[in-house]
């Protein structure tokens, strides 16, 4: 991959101006990748602390680490549709999609090489079937490819912005208006690397629209539609206008005692049969600890 750095950019670390480009790999990975000379600044090694002037070109070589063993593990599923090439899983809050970041076992892909015979290996050993992720608390719809063609057409179909993803998002606050649109730019915060940012100029493009379904004393709850799958998308978006996801601390939203969770829920996905061509929509229901605090409320 080459990078341009920008006039603007100057004074900026250069393994954090890379985190902020390259958010889906962790800083450590992007300072080991500088050390072992897979970076180069105009031509050059350097190491992770140089500083940038601007104008220099980065040359960047990628180095997937090791593998994880994924193991099977017996752990239960809900399955809301399923077909010889694709299953669609109710993914519950709380499990991690796949390991990684010191999470070894009981994940969403653990629990998948227990109940299927067959899944795609286009992601890897480590990600078996995988085509796109839930954040660990984001409970709902998730979608797996059994074989390798059909995990292409799919990747594909979210690549191409034609698979049409909806969320429900209770937030703080009382939103003002009935519906609109949030579309910012999304990168790595460079002063709290867990998070994301919807503050910089720089990020990838996305955006998000939103419309009220029901209003409550101090809460909205919205339903919400993504035109792309960045990184903590809907909390970051949804956070920039002063309204986060409830529950959600990392983006400035109380703790709510009982909650044990953001409420986030992936309710609905709609996209085409990677084989037929057909149109399939699948729907999660709200999540039980979810319906029951909207019932509090």
């Amino acid at each position: 991959m080459i990078f341009h750095v920008e006039s603007s950019d100057a004074g900026q670390r250069l393994d954090n101006w890379l985190n902020a480009r390259l958010p889906d790999y962790s800083r450590s990975r992007i300072q080991d990748w500088i050390k072992r000379g897979h970076v180069r600044v105009d031509g050059s090694t350097s190491w992770p602390a140089h500083t940038l002037r601007g104008g220099e070109t980065i040359d960047v070589q990628p180095v997937e680490a090791a593998p994880l063993q994924a193991a099977a593990e017996a752990i239960p599923l809900v399955t809301l549709y399923e077909d010889a090439d694709l299953v669609a899983i109710d993914k519950p809050a709380g499990m991690v999609v796949h390991a990684g970041a010191g999470v070894h076992s009981g994940t969403l892909v653990n629990a998948l090489l227990h109940r299927f015979d067959e899944l795609s290996a286009v992601a890897g050993a480590m990600r078996p079937g995988i085509v796109h992720r839930l954040d660990r608390f984001t409970s709902g719809v998730l979608l797996v490819a059994k074989n390798d063609t059909a995990h292409r057409r799919l990747a594909e179909q979210f690549a191409g912005r034609e698979v049409r993803k909806t969320y429900l998002a209770l937030v703080q606050g009382e939103v003002k208006t009935e519906s609109g649109r949030i579309e910012r730019p999304i990168a790595r915060d460079p002063v709290h690397r867990t998070r994301m940012t919807a503050r910089l100029s720089a990020g990838r493009p996305a955006w998000s629209e939103y419309r009220v379904l029901r209003r409550f004393t101090g809460f909205t709850l919205l339903e919400v539609r993504i035109g792309t799958g960045r990184t903590h998308q809907i909390r970051v978006h949804l956070a920039s206008i002063k309204h986060p996801v409830v529950g959600d601390t990392l983006y400035g939203a109380a703790a709510q005692p009982g909650l044990g969770r953001y409420f986030l829920h992936a309710h609905r996905i709609e996209f085409r049969q990677p084989t037929t061509g057909d149109p399939v929509v699948v729907m999660s229901p709200l999540a039980p600890e979810l319906e029951a605090w909207l019932k509090r409320l």
